[in-house]
């Protein structure tokens, strides 16, 4: 045998983790699956009969649609789905590395174990990237999936540096906390040419965009994407000084991206 699987991943039959892509439209109307996922994407989802997921019920939904493009390979019902261990609420303890390495054992036995979040490409701004890092040291072939990011939709659409440019995911929620974090993260911008970006909560969405506004230099460019892949969905790349002079009312409800160059 030769080829990537050649060797003794392939002679203990091991399965891969797949990172299956999700749509963007979780708390939106549903956009048609094939207008977000290639249909070989949406093929080799239907194909898997184990599931590691951020939540089990939005994975059985996801499922059902890709059951009504391509036929999945065993019945829903049948279908193997784990939520993703959760560390305790204020215990400040990390989940234990056997949890994720437990999660494992239907690719250690044989068997492509599919991993799906909430939107977007699983183990980037989410918590199974903790899995990805597992079956890298189990031995197990993690294989991506092309799919949608929302931070790279809305870093391309954002007119920012796409040369450089960090991920800083989400603020303090306290005011005086996170203002002095968005100077912070300012001046870096300024002193690297770097673009920053961070996401919220949807519901936090116009709480963060008014602490931004505020909190940057007039002469700095602020970018928001919102609802990205869906039919409204919009980009505004402006110098601050601008998004104070024509406000403009976030929803509630569909995520955000927003980013910055001093």
């Amino acid at each position: 045998m030769s080829g990537p699987l050649a060797g003794p991943a392939a002679a203990l039959k091991i399965g891969r983790l797949v990172l299956v892509p999700n749509t963007l439209d979780l708390g939106a109307e549903a956009v048609p699956l094939g207008a977000v996922l290639a249909h070989d994407v949406i093929c080799r989802a239907a194909s898997l009969l184990h599931w590691a997921v951020e939540d089990a019920r939005s994975a059985r939904a996801f499922l059902k649609r890709v059951d009504a493009v391509v036929p999945l390979a065993q019945p829903l019902q049948a279908t193997a789905i784990v939520e993703l261990p959760k560390a305790r609420k204020g215990s400040g303890e990390a989940v234990p590395a056997a949890a994720w390495h437990a999660l494992l054992a239907p690719a250690l036995a044989g068997h492509d174990l599919g991993l799906l979040s909430e939107a977007g490409l699983p183990a980037v701004a989410d918590p199974g990237a903790a899995l990805v890092q597992a079956a890298h040291d189990a031995g197990v072939p993690v294989l991506a999936l092309p799919g949608a990011s929302a931070l790279l939709l809305a870093l391309a659409a954002s007119g920012l540096n796409g040369q450089s440019f960090a991920f800083v995911g989400y603020l303090p929620q306290e005011a005086s906390p996170r203002t002095v974090r968005i100077k912070e993260l300012e001046a870096l911008s300024r002193r690297m040419a770097q673009t920053q970006m961070v996401i919220e909560t949807p519901y936090r969405n116009a709480a963060l965009l008014a602490a931004l506004v505020s909190a940057l230099a007039p002469a700095t460019r602020l970018s928001v994407s919102c609802g990205l892949t869906l039919p409204d969905g919009w980009t505004r790349s402006d110098k601050v000084a601008q998004w104070r002079a024509r406000p403009v009312d976030l929803p509630d409800r569909l995520p955000a991206v927003f980013a910055w160059l001093a």
